[in-house]
């Protein structure tokens, strides 16, 4: 894609998202700073142990079951994903894990896609509802604060892991993880404390919490620009990824960077590859929003899971 368009179309969605949503101001007073940072450094953000996630299916696709990191939101307690079996011994096949971006636009539309498309593959595929998003927000007002969102980001990888779990204990004899913005920040973070995970991708990343985001709204910027010192307290921990340290291979990761991203741009996605140990980076012509987009991507994608997914099969069996 040419990079003017890929940036008009990146530039387009800020200003809309930014439109819709907003950012509210918090007092400093409000934001739990220090309780989060304790948090983060402590053995309480991704504990070593992780038990199967307790599965319960609604019908042949919809699953749920009882986050293993509750809150006090009752709407978030309960994860939800789907299962996109293989059509037959889909237990003697791998799994990938899709993991959405932030929100969650994909997750009806894109990722079923994908989901077919490792099936034709010969993969099974499982999607999976973050923290806070879709049926998992909360319906009364809520107030948002740096340890919660700590405590949503540790939620998430438990989720993950848990999820993992399940699918190893139903003998799948491999899980891998492909990962899209903030889906690729979670990818991250669990590549980085399960040793279960065959491979990652992580495509277009969130690397940190802190950036530079062009809009053209005076109020957001100045509510972010008031945010700068917490996001950058929290940024000196693991939840930076370049200063997290992946337990699987580096043969296994895949780092996919869109060279015309305003929403992640390419620095900080070049200063992980050279954190993690310069494991395979694609550089490609594309944006944030059309990453997704790029011809023959998907296809090539599925060409570097497959032999690293097949491998883990053969030291399983």
């Amino acid at each position: 894609m040419i990079a003017p368009l890929a940036k008009f179309i990146d530039w387009s969605a800020l200003q809309m998202a930014f439109a819709v949503a907003g950012v509210k101001s918090v007092p400093r007073a409000k934001w739990e700073l220090a309780e989060a940072l304790k948090f983060l450094n402590g053995p309480d953000f991704i504990p070593a142990a992780s038990d199967p996630a307790r599965i319960e299916f609604d019908g042949l696709r919809d699953f749920r079951f009882p986050t293993p990191r509750p809150g006090k939101v009752a709407e978030n307690n309960t994860a939800y994903g789907r299962l996109y079996r293989c059509a037959e011994r889909w237990q003697e096949r791998p799994v990938i894990i899709l993991l959405d971006g932030n929100p969650s636009g994909g997750y009806h539309t894109v990722l079923p896609w994908l989901a077919r498309r490792l099936n034709r593959a010969g993969f099974n595929a499982a999607t999976w509802v973050a923290p806070y998003h879709l049926q998992r927000r909360p319906r009364r007002p809520f107030e948002w604060d740096c340890l919660e969102f700590a405590r949503s980001m540790a939620q998430g990888v438990a989720e993950i892991r848990a999820l993992t779990g399940w699918l190893l204990a139903e003998g799948c004899p491999s899980v891998g993880l492909a990962g899209l913005s903030f889906g690729g920040w979670l990818a991250g973070l669990t590549a980085c404390s399960d040793t279960r995970i065959a491979c990652a991708i992580l495509t277009v990343p969130a690397v940190r919490l802190s950036r530079t985001v062009p809009v053209i709204w005076p109020r957001v910027r100045e509510v972010l620009a008031a945010l700068r010192p917490a996001q950058a307290a929290i940024d000196t921990t693991r939840l930076n990824l370049t200063l997290s340290t992946p337990v699987i291979p580096k043969e296994n990761i895949l780092l996919i960077v869109g060279t015309h991203d305003l929403f992640v741009p390419g620095p900080p996605i070049e200063e992980l590859w050279q954190k993690w140990q310069q494991p395979e980076i694609w550089r490609l012509p594309h944006g944030h929003i059309s990453a997704l987009c790029v011809p023959g991507l998907t296809g090539r994608a599925l060409r570097w899971l497959a032999p690293r997914l097949e491998a883990s099969r053969k030291n399983h069996t």
